[in-house]
């Protein structure tokens, strides 16, 4: 099968951007370029025989389904979906559902009576027998934590390895007594519940004198929805909590916005990072890497995550519209590094 035009062919072989070749194609905003260029581009676009999806008959939207976009760890992946898409004369709309299962369910809906080109999850699917029925009409994508039995395409994190990781680093250090700060743990949120299990199995392996204190604040939908800054909040209070346990030397949040907010509240108590408490966080969200907000914390590299998502979602529209017979599961998955930065240190003296 020949390859299929892109926006960014034509856009090389005019010398600009993708976003300008499909804002002239679609006549968005046309008055910002020179009529030689809208020219020049739609020549191009005709010479190399360019169609639109649209006019296949197809729809042109990507819907992304997300919990919410508070967090730069979720747009950051939105932002990879969206340049991937873009080049390829598709546009993506972002439905948030605040770990609602219920939310969740309605946007589906919406979606396949819509009639949407593909979905991807930014998050994994809380709805799966829901997702399995509609995968067979509407391709779609999951970026999340491992789950053998998803049964959908999927860019993986193993959240399981980015806790072992974390628990190595802090005991070479010479912890001992751990805590572990997050919000909602539970089955919908495997996630959290695999870097739990990560840090606690490694630090029983590695550290049998040692324990893993678990602080949780159980963030409803309504906070989720109504609170921008939840996980800041949560962070502050699950560290006043801990606190009160003298033998804890390490904090590890479940990632780096409630991380900001342990600072946040270590500070305000008068307690140093690292001399007085290490901290660690998870997702290395960008800034992670300011001065004032240093963050020992897990990369996934993150930043690939949304694009890759992107291709296999278009290889299973490319396939649908093949007619293809056969439908592989692929699975692809990026290695968690540990991002060393000055919030942790040996353990303070007793």
């Amino acid at each position: 099968m020949a390859k299929r035009v892109t926006l960014k062919d034509i856009a090389e072989r005019v010398g600009v951007t993708s976003a300008s070749v499909s804002m002239i194609l679609n006549g968005k905003d046309i008055t910002r370029f020179s009529p030689e260029l809208v020219a020049r581009v739609r020549e191009t676009a005709q010479e190399l025989r360019y169609v639109s999806p649209s006019s296949t008959g197809g729809q042109r939207e990507i819907a992304i389904i997300s919990p919410s976009v508070n967090n730069p760890y979720h747009t950051t992946i939105i932002m990879g979906i969206e340049r991937a898409a873009l080049e390829y004369g598709y546009i993506t709309a972002t439905y948030n559902t605040y770990w609602s299962p219920e939310s969740e369910q309605s946007i589906l809906t919406q979606l396949e009576r819509k009639g949407v080109a593909g979905i991807i999850y930014v998050m994994n699917p809380l709805q799966l027998e829901m997702v399995h029925a509609l995968d067979r009409r509407i391709p779609i994508v999951a970026v999340g934590d491992i789950v053998n039995d998803l049964e959908i395409d999927t860019v993986d994190i193993n959240n399981f390895s980015a806790g072992k990781l974390v628990a190595e680093h802090l005991i070479e250090l010479g912890h001992r007594n751990i805590a572990y700060l997050t919000t909602s743990l539970n089955a919908h949120h495997i996630a959290r519940v695999r870097r739990y299990e990560g840090l606690l199995e490694t630090v029983r392996e590695r550290c049998p004198e040692g324990s893993v204190t678990v602080f949780c604040k159980d963030v409803k939908y309504e906070e989720e929805l109504q609170t921008p800054n939840i996980e800041l909040l949560c962070g502050r209070e699950l560290a006043k909590q801990c606190l009160r346990d003298g033998k804890i030397t390490a904090i590890v949040a479940i990632n780096d916005m409630v991380g900001y907010g342990v600072l946040d509240e270590l500070s305000e108590q008068g307690k140093r990072v690292p001399e007085d408490y290490s901290l660690c966080g998870f997702d290395n969200v960008f800034p992670s890497s300011f001065r004032r907000m240093w963050i020992t914390t897990v990369d996934h590299s993150t930043i690939y995550h949304g694009g890759h998502a992107f291709h296999l979602l278009k290889n299973k529209i490319d396939a649908a519209a093949d007619n293809a017979d056969v439908h592989p599961i692929t699975r692809a998955e990026y290695k968690s590094r540990l991002i060393l930065r000055g919030s942790t240190t040996a353990p303070r003296a007793e």
